[in-house]
């Protein structure tokens, strides 16, 4: 399942979402951190680890990085690190710098914890925990540096209630990024992902600038100049039931206007030119 030349784009899963699949041994006692950032998400985090670590997956770990949350989600997040004593760790950031901020933070911190595949997902529970015993196997049986929870992809639902406004906005940052950034992913503005710990050294956590969602479209166009496989499977989101959307007048100006930055940014890439200091990095 891999594609031809630097850009070898997404290539698509035809696993179903569903419950969480059985792995083979080896694959369930993979070193998996997840990282989930948190704001004002008091009244999901708990679902959502007891979710996370129902899962058959003895290696997971979870990092929780709360950006001072004024709801007492990392107060929360604490107390149940104590009862997950070696599984659930939290990172308290002394105030809101954005969903790319915390997640350079969190994600760094599973590659220095010795995390063999990391993890991204949202605390809204938006994100099917049960699929990522699915992600993580479509990494292990395949060449792909990152696999992608799609909404957009054949067998990719969206929750029924999903506001229609969020629907346009969701295509219409696709459809816009795809356009600027000649990325081949369905689902470019996808938070939820499994990565392989030596893709995220190549790309150089580093070197990511961008903040809110345009964050997981700089990753994602990294890791296709970088000429890493992309595949994306279907997953179903969910609408939040619990806690507010973060998605502010200032967060969609930003998505608006990053991916000309990413753009010239990363243009020596784009050229198939690595610095040389990328050889080094890891």
């Amino acid at each position: 399942m891999t594609g031809g030349g630097r850009y070898p784009g997404a290539v698509t899963s035809p696993r179903p979402p569903g419950q969480p699949v059985e792995l083979p041994d080896l694959w369930r006692d993979s070193r998996l951190t997840v990282v989930v950032p948190t704001y004002n998400e008091v009244g999901n985090v708990p679902r959502l680890l007891d979710r996370l670590l129902a899962l058959p997956l003895p290696g997971l770990r979870v990092i929780i990085v709360d950006d001072n949350s004024p709801d007492g989600t990392g107060e929360v997040a604490d107390k149940l690190a104590e009862e997950n004593p070696g599984r659930v760790t939290v990172a308290h950031r002394a105030r809101k710098e954005g969903l790319g901020r915390a997640y350079v933070d969190g994600l760094g911190r599973a590659l220095a914890s010795g995390a063999a595949f990391v993890a991204q997902m949202d605390a809204d529970l938006s994100h099917p925990p049960e699929a990522l015993p699915s992600l993580l196997g479509t990494l292990l049986s395949t060449r792909a540096g990152v696999v992608i929870g799609s909404r957009y992809v054949p067998g990719g639902q969206l929750d029924e209630d999903w506001p229609l406004y969020r629907r346009a906005l969701s295509g219409w940052a696709n459809f816009y990024v795809h356009t600027l950034l000649s990325v081949r992913i369905r689902d470019l503005t996808a938070g939820f992902k499994v990565w392989r710990a030596d893709v995220l050294r190549d790309i150089g956590l580093d070197r990511v600038r961008s903040n809110g969602y345009s964050f997981q479209v700089e990753m994602h166009y990294l890791a296709t100049l970088l000429g890493h496989t992309i595949i994306e499977v279907p997953i179903r989101f969910e609408e939040r039931t619990s806690g507010a959307s973060k998605m502010t007048t200032r967060t969609k100006f930003e998505s608006a206007v990053m991916p000309f930055r990413i753009r010239w940014k990363h243009r020596t890439l784009a050229a198939g030119q690595r610095p040389s200091s990328d050889h080094n990095r890891g």
